[in-house]
């Protein structure tokens, strides 16, 4: 048995909810816990704790991670009203992931877990697409109202003397309806920005950045703007020096180019887009339980997660006493992508190697045909052996000890 792999600085380590949280103990317990003496500063995120602390654990976690520079997080609940029934909740809290995207003010990079035995649903992808979103502003922070009578909606801007600069009609509304306002920040935007161009040289990947400035003509055209002006001024010719392109089209065309691609492009987006745009990638590629998933900040702060939610449905059938066959393999890139960075900042070698390991011995272990049910359709491996959680663990667990020793 090796001698435990010893840390320097703690993780902060962000538990969640329903499946996830019962698989985020058992990651730790069979392929963690056994190999690490594992330090980190630990937030329970679950629900009713984000509930009885009025969300303010969520904040504390956000700036735990700007003090010890590396997170890792398990999936949450978002509430909405069936969930505050459901939870007896206050009230319905915003994203925990969205509230600490905020505070960090980062980008978020998803790319996926690539295996041999499992091949995209598009024929010509050979190379993963990584989707970097940008994590501040748009829906996540916006300001709704539902309008019950007549009257007229309008966008007003006033400076900090109180002189109003800009009164605009959103609609004058004859009937009931809905308006919404949302916001960005020129600082953010190019935050987002430096933070692709950097990922682009660092991968060595072309960069594709896609908006609707044709259609919102001073919104989307920002985003546009700060990135050419970012481009121009501090990367055209690192770019030109690396071989690598930077690419801008409308998000209706590039979607339709990267369908068309071999894959192996970092594809820029806003917070929706790449909300949905990382969710599309991920199924297209398999499944969304083999995305990675990390929020880079500007101040070079890292935060780790699954890109997928709770496996709610799991978690009822885990309450009935079933055994299921839940994916584990996001949130054990997300540890593994925590303790790698963990060891690299605090020139720990022997962490490093561990986690590119225990992911070695959890892709391989799915080559081999063991594999969860999501999976089982997906695969194509010739002899496959469809396994519960637990047991899939503990079959990856052998797998990695044969690389350690």
């Amino acid at each position: 048995m090796m001698k435990k792999i010893e840390m320097k600085t703690p993780i902060v380590e962000m538990d969640g909810d329903e499946m996830t949280r019962i698989l985020w103990r058992m990651i730790k317990d069979i392929l963690i816990l056994p190999y690490v003496n594992l330090k980190s500063e630990y937030y329970d995120l679950e629900i009713k704790k984000r509930d009885e602390t009025d969300d303010k654990i969520t904040i504390e976690a956000a700036e735990a991670i700007k003090k010890y520079g590396v997170g890792v997080k398990c999936a949450t609940i978002t509430p909405n009203a069936a969930r505050v029934e459901e939870y007896k909740l206050k009230k319905m809290w915003k994203s925990p992931n969205g509230t600490i995207r905020s505070i960090l003010d980062g980008t978020v990079f998803r790319e996926p877990i690539i295996v041999n035995t499992i091949h995209p649903y598009v024929k010509t992808w050979k190379k993963p697409i990584v989707i970097a979103r940008h994590a501040y502003g748009d829906v996540y922070k916006n300001v709704e109202y539902k309008t019950q009578e007549l009257g007229k909606a309008e966008l007003v801007f006033t400076n900090k003397e109180g002189k109003e600069i800009s009164r605009q009609t959103i609609h004058d509304f004859e009937s009931s309806g809905i308006v919404m306002a949302m916001h960005n920040l020129d600082k953010s935007i190019e935050s987002f920005a430096k933070s692709c161009f950097n990922y682009a040289l660092d991968k060595k990947i072309d960069l594709w950045f896609s908006t609707k400035d044709t259609i919102s003509k001073t919104y989307d055209a920002n985003f546009k703007t700060i990135f050419d002006r970012v481009y121009e001024e501090n990367y055209k010719d690192k770019f030109k020096e690396a071989g690598i392109v930077y690419f801008y089209t409308l998000i209706d065309d590039l979607v339709a180019r990267v369908i068309k691609s071999e894959g192996g492009m970092l594809w820029a987006c806003k917070n929706y887009d790449g909300d949905v745009m990382s969710d599309l990638v991920a199924t297209a590629f398999g499944s969304l339980a083999m995305m990675k998933s990390v929020l880079v900040s500007p101040e070079g702060n890292f935060e780790y997660e699954a890109a997928h939610g709770t496996v709610q449905r799991h978690y009822y059938k885990y309450l009935k006493g079933e055994k299921t066959s839940t994916n584990p393999m996001a949130t054990i890139f997300a540890w593994t992508g925590a303790l790698r960075k963990r060891g690299e900042l605090d020139g720990i070698e022997e962490l490093v190697n561990f986690a590119n390991k225990l992911e070695i011995a959890c892709i391989e272990t799915i080559d081999q045909g063991i594999i969860t049910k999501d999976l089982e359709k997906l695969s194509e491996a010739e002899n496959k052996n469809v396994v519960n959680s637990e047991q899939w663990l503990h079959l990856a667990a052998k797998h990695l000890e044969s690389l350690l020793y």
